[in-house]
């Protein structure tokens, strides 16, 4: 699959797609999808995925990207070639820079299942064959701004020790009012519904949806306890090539 950042700057949001990996693990994915078949550059995929005891995925590479999993509920196991072995619980990140090759496996923990969000981050071309690397951080290393209409926890960003090679920011919001998501205008990103209902510039906006952004600018959010993650980020101009696990 090869793709560039969808062109326009036409915002409507878009329902995820339900996606079956081989493993018995299934996905509610934000794009790629029939809704939306582009990759959003920089973001190669976004989904939400559901592990039940005893499926996940066993040592499996990647090359050409970095990896954000960020746990909603339960626990997710990670194993990898670089030696490390770690399990990230509800509100914890890992990253992952896939880089020039690593190998890793992800499984539920203690027996229970687990669900979570994964972003793929490609790397720009001359970064491709960057040394491979790993990273986590506690839901308590995040840091969580409180304003009149929304909590606001920054995954990756100011305040955060997850750092990518991309310029970007991640955030956990938690909508309670009238909250407004702002990026550059020269970024692309995207909202996903994650639990709860609310309205999205206007529009009816629930889980599994996604709202594309690829003109940066202001979105405004209102709800009541509304659960959304924005995440943007300077886009490399290149194209994305995708090859199942690798980003070429």
């Amino acid at each position: 699959m090869e793709s560039n950042q969808s062109s326009g700057s036409d915002r409507t949001p878009v329902p995820g797609q339900t996606v079956a990996h081989g493993t018995g693990v299934r996905s509610n994915r934000a794009f790629p999808t029939d809704e939306y078949p582009s990759s959003l550059d920089p973001f190669v995929l976004f989904e939400r995925f559901y592990i039940d005891p005893d499926e996940g995925f066993p040592m499996h590479p990647h090359r050409g990207f970095e990896i954000v999993s960020y746990m909603v509920e339960g626990g997710m196991a990670h194993e990898d070639s670089l030696g490390v072995s770690h399990t990230a619980t509800e509100g914890e990140v890992m990253h992952i820079t896939a880089g020039e090759g690593v190998r890793h496996s992800e499984f539920p923990a203690d027996g229970a299942a687990c669900n979570g969000l994964q972003l793929w981050v490609n790397l720009p071309r001359d970064e491709k064959d960057a040394d491979p690397d790993y990273e986590d951080a506690s839901a308590g290393a995040l840091p969580t701004e409180k304003t009149p209409g929304a909590s606001v926890t920054t995954v990756v960003g100011d305040g955060s020790p997850i750092e990518l090679h991309t310029p970007m920011e991640y955030l956990d919001v938690r909508v309670t009012g009238e909250w407004t998501w702002s990026t550059p205008d020269d970024w692309a990103g995207f909202l996903y519904g994650v639990a709860g209902e609310g309205v999205v510039d206007g529009h009816e906006f629930g889980e599994g949806d996604v709202f594309p952004v690829t003109d940066g600018g202001s979105v405004e959010l209102r709800g009541d306890s509304f659960r959304v993650v924005a995440v943007s980020g300077r886009p490399h101009g290149e194209p994305i090539r995708l090859r199942g696990p690798v980003v070429l």
